[in-house]
């Protein structure tokens, strides 16, 4: 699952599970969430966290490929906080006691607010950036450093890529991932900007990124290089191998992440799904539209609604629902239910409450679906 998605996202907030769990959960169905952190953190390592879209959890193989990110930080010596001179300490500190945590080199923090790191976790950090350590697995939700000579292969240490190499590289892994992208879709995936941004561009142009200019049907008018419009032809760039054939697959009825790739950009989610969302979690209570972790439903391949839940001892909470519209309310009613229920299942709980549902003629449906199926139809795996 993670090298077909290219990369998972990580995040602090956790709302029935991680996020970077209900990536695997959304693809995959209730395998179990040891099941998941085994597979990205397993000993020995196959897969590491570094900078794509944000901070990921990536496949091990796509090491040499961040070599121009790696470069890049090394050369602007600077992350959030100057560089302290600590480095070199904490550097030897790895290498004769690692793998290490924070808290083995003093903690994270002054003492202040989140941001207020201290010298020792500025200077680990910074050592992550420029490759010198990885991180390959937590304990909870602590990053474990080890020295990237010991926890990556020797034949991925040892290859190298220039910029432009890189680039390509990861712009069809991008171009794979999303199926269909536009070059804003793509720059977002890898997040490159400035010159790397037109290596980018370099790679689609010449063909190294091993994507096809395609055109999408409503989809807006490319731009070329100047910010202008372009010719009104190719407005996309497509995975070949995606086009090989009608598309097929298994449709899951299952809750999305905010982080999630599929949606995790707002412009590529509107135009896709007709989805306008974006997380509100850190937007004042009363301001909220959809709920403080609002998770879309995706059905049929299809988003038919939202949900905002939580959960109380064995119980899972959706604490708002709402369906998007034009959809048949039957058919957007099952899928509801059913997303909820699975996802119950998932996270141990064995019963299901609604608390609010922002359309009159969708609650007393759900409600009854609900109290129709009054236990999870399955365990986790």
């Amino acid at each position: 699952m993670l090298r077909r998605v290219g990369a998972v996202q990580l995040d602090t907030i956790s709302v029935l599970a991680r996020s970077h769990e209900l990536v695997a959960y959304a693809r995959l169905g209730a395998i179990g969430r040891a099941a998941a952190e085994r597979a990205y953190w397993h000993d020995p390592a196959q897969a590491f966290e570094y900078w794509c879209h944000a901070a990921c959890i990536l496949p091990l193989e796509h090491w040499p490929l961040y070599a121009f990110r790696r470069r890049a930080y090394r050369e602007r010596r600077y992350r959030w906080h100057e560089v302290p001179p600590t480095i070199d300490k904490i550097l030897e500190q790895v290498r004769q006691d690692g793998p290490i945590t924070t808290t083995d080199i003093g903690g994270a923090k002054n003492g202040g607010p989140w941001w207020d790191w201290s010298d020792a976790k500025i200077s680990i950090e910074y050592l992550l950036d420029i490759g010198e350590v990885v991180c390959t697995r937590r304990i909870g939700w602590r990053r474990v450093y080890d020295l990237a000579e010991r926890a990556v292969p020797r034949e991925l240490l040892d290859r190298e890529m220039t910029d432009a190499e890189g680039v390509a590289a990861l712009t069809a892994i991008a171009g794979r991932s999303l199926g269909v992208a536009t070059r804003a879709d793509l720059v977002d995936f890898t997040r490159v900007r400035g010159g790397y941004a037109e290596l980018l561009d370099d790679a689609l142009e010449s063909g190294a990124a091993g994507l096809v200019p395609v055109r999408v049907s409503g989809w807006p008018a490319a731009r070329s290089r100047r910010g202008t419009a372009g010719d009104g032809a190719a407005n996309a760039w497509a995975d070949p191998a995606a086009m090989e054939s009608e598309p097929r697959g298994r449709h899951r009825t299952t809750l999305l992440s905010p982080f999630d790739s599929l949606i995790w950009e707002r412009a590529r989610a509107e135009r896709v799904f007709g989805l306008n969302h974006r997380l509100e979690a850190y937007v004042p209570k009363h301001k909220r539209v959809h709920g403080y972790f609002a998770m879309p439903v995706l059905a049929g391949g299809r988003i038919v609604g939202r949900v905002d839940p939580a959960r109380e001892g064995s119980v899972l909470v959706a604490r708002q629902v709402g369906f998007e519209p034009g959809l048949r309310p039957a058919a957007a009613v099952e899928a509801m239910r059913d997303a909820l229920w699975e996802a119950a299942s998932w996270v141990g709980c064995t019963s299901v409450r609604v608390e609010r549902v922002t359309s009159p003629e969708h609650e007393g449906p759900l409600r009854a679906a609900l109290a129709a199926q009054a236990e999870p139809p399955d365990g986790p795996a």
